[in-house]
Order: C-alpha cells, then sequence, then structure tokens
C-alpha cells in the first residue's frame, strides 16, 4: 500500500512544545484539546486504514442487513454538519462475531455483524452508531496522535505505509481500531464519556429514543458476562457508570421533533 502523499509532521522536542502552546483548542463539549495535524491528514490516514479493513475483513454481502445499518448510519450522519475534509460518509458491514463498531476520520463507517446481537433495534444500533461518529467529529483519534506525539518526543507518527511498519498498530489504534494503545486510562474514559454525551444529542436529533441506549448497556453487560475489567484498569467507563451517566443526560436532553426513522432489521 502506497505511502501517504502528504505526510504528517515529525518534528523535535522544542518544536513540540511550541506547536502544542499554538494548538491548544476545546473540543465540542468545551474540553481543551491539543491538535497537531489537519482535518485533511486525519481523512487521508481514516481512508487508508478503511480501505485495508475492507481488504482484511470479510464484508457482508446480506442486502437486508446492509440496508438497516446504512438506514441508520444515515440518519444519524443527516444531523452532522458538512465536513469540508470528506464528501460522504461510507458505510460497510463486516462479517464477523465481534461486538463492535467504529468510525474513522474521512467519513468511514464500519458495523461489526455480531453487534445487532447486543443492538437489538434501531435505536440501540443509533445509540453505537451516534457515539462512533462523535468520536469523529470531537476529533479524538487527532487527539490521541498528537498525544502520543507529544509524549514520544521527535517519533515519525504517519509518514509509512501502514502494512508491515512499527506504526501500524499505533496508528490504528488511535483511531479506536486493534489492540490498544498506551494512552492514559483516565484520558481514554473521558473521551468515551464525551461520546456518549455528544452521541445520544445526535440520536435524538435523528428522531431515535434516548432512553434505549440504556437497554443497549445493559445488553453489554449481560453479553459480557461480568468480564469486564475494573474500571480503574479500562480505558472505558463500566456498564454501571455508563448507565447512570448516561439515565442523567437523557433527564436534560432537549426536546427534538424528528420523527424516527423506520429502518427495519
Amino acid at each position: 500500500m502506497r505511502k501517504l502523499s502528504s505526510p504528517l509532521k515529525v518534528v523535535t522536542l522544542s518544536g513540540l512544545i511550541m506547536i502544542g502552546l499554538s494548538a491548544c483548542t476545546s473540543s465540542p463539549t468545551g474540553r481543551s484539546q491539543v491538535i497537531l495535524f489537519s482535518d485533511s491528514e486525519m481523512s487521508q490516514l481514516g481512508a487508508q486504514s478503511f480501505e485495508q479493513m475492507k481488504q482484511n475483513e470479510k464484508v457482508s454481502k446480506d442486502a437486508k442487513v446492509n440496508a438497516y445499518v446504512t438506514c441508520v448510519a444515515n440518519a444519524i450522519t443527516k444531523q452532522v454538519p458538512k465536513q469540508a475534509s470528506f464528501a460522504q460518509w461510507e458505510v460497510v458491514v463486516f462479517d464477523s462475531d465481534q461486538v463492535n463498531a467504529f468510525a474513522l476520520p474521512g467519513g468511514k463507517i464500519g458495523v461489526y455483524t455480531g453487534l445487532l446481537k447486543v443492538a437489538t433495534n434501531q435505536d440501540q444500533l443509533a445509540t453505537v452508531l451516534g457515539h462512533e461518529v462523535a468520536h469523529v467529529l470531537a476529533n479524538h483519534g487527532n487527539e490521541r496522535m498528537s498525544r502520543s506525539q507529544i509524549t514520544s518526543t521527535g517519533m515519525q507518527v504517519t509518514d509509512f505505509a501502514l502494512a508491515g511498519t512499527e506504526y501500524k498498530e499505533m496508528a490504528m489504534s488511535a483511531l479506536g481500531l486493534g489492540v490498544e494503545y498506551g494512552i492514559s486510562l483516565p484520558y481514554g474514559r473521558t473521551q468515551e464519556t464525551e461520546a456518549d454525551i455528544m452521541g445520544i444529542d445526535l440520536m435524538a436529533k435523528a428522531g431515535f429514543e434516548p432512553q434505549q441506549s440504556i437497554q443497549l448497556w445493559k445488553n453489554m453487560a449481560k453479553a459480557s458476562g461480568g468480564n469486564q475489567p475494573p474500571e480503574l484498569l479500562s480505558t472505558h467507563p463500566s456498564h454501571n457508570t455508563r448507565i447512570q451517566d448516561l439515565g442523567n443526560e437523557i433527564k436534560d436532553l432537549p426536546r427534538y421533533n424528528a420523527s424516527a426513522p423506520n429502518c427495519q432489521a
């Protein structure tokens, strides 16, 4: 696979300090962030990662499942402002037992069929997709890579071809894919909670029922069989914490008037 045509920055310690001071911004919820990379650079990396996944993973050919997932995803992404770095969102369903989904910079959404056994209706699927799209809107992948660049001074982060390099795992993990990279645990939980908050707002605007987000995480807790690690050892909030936080957030949601889509599973 070819290298990125516009490689991301490699800078010295002093350069990182100067860039860090000038690259401070705020997330959509008002949290301070340091963002070193441009939207176009991240979109290019997301698109490259997605193409590799489509080559390596089994893509579902089930027309009904694809139509259902695309219907829910489209309802969510219609609530997102037009993005300067890509023209449209792409949705792919992967035929796998993984209970997972993701969204990448560049407007790429992946859903594993295993998720549909746990997210049992359109509202629960919208909870997951709203959460994943929120990661993109909040620049969480960019934030992770920027943090890695600052803490690993001088490391060349993305002037690479994804296949067969020492940077592959780091880049994929920064985008929420693959084996988790060594990001500090509280930092990861903050991003997850932020995506939960933004995600239920997106799903509510699209006409889905936010209360179903609580049932989704009850389903997740049941599916995990109590195997979730203690919250302090996980980058995700515990299921119980998540359920409690979502319940509090739902109480404060505005009353939107959008009609619920009719996406048939």
